[in-house]
């Protein structure tokens, strides 16, 4: 994993990796040419654009208790900025913040 800006990770295969802080975790996108789903992309690390939004669902803590879903986080990545829309499950549901400083451990 390799810092291409504050808030931006570069990985293998065109992947990109910003930091949720809704999941308190990274999400990756893949950009460019190659297999599997692709997003656009504006080349602007420091106020990266996805198109289309990101989905990620993953099994949170309450997945599975007493029926609970997976996860879910559904944003748009725009200007340096992640609108999370209604249907995630975090807190930040709704709300538009800036992507945070992707000051983690490039190991974690």
């Amino acid at each position: 994993m390799a810092a291409i800006s504050a808030i931006l990770r570069s990985v293998t295969n065109g992947g990109l990796m910003f930091w949720c802080p809704g999941c308190d975790g990274a999400h990756m996108v893949t950009v460019g040419e190659g297999p599997g789903p692709r997003w656009g992309y504006n080349g602007n690390p420091d106020a990266p654009t996805f198109t289309p939004s990101v989905l990620v669902t993953y099994n949170g803590a309450d997945a599975g208790v007493d029926g609970a879903p997976p996860a879910i986080c559904h944003s748009f990545v725009t200007g340096g900025r992640i609108q999370f829309l209604a249907d995630c499950t975090h807190a930040l549901a709704g709300q538009t913040v800036d992507i945070p400083p992707f000051d983690r451990k490039d190991e974690e």
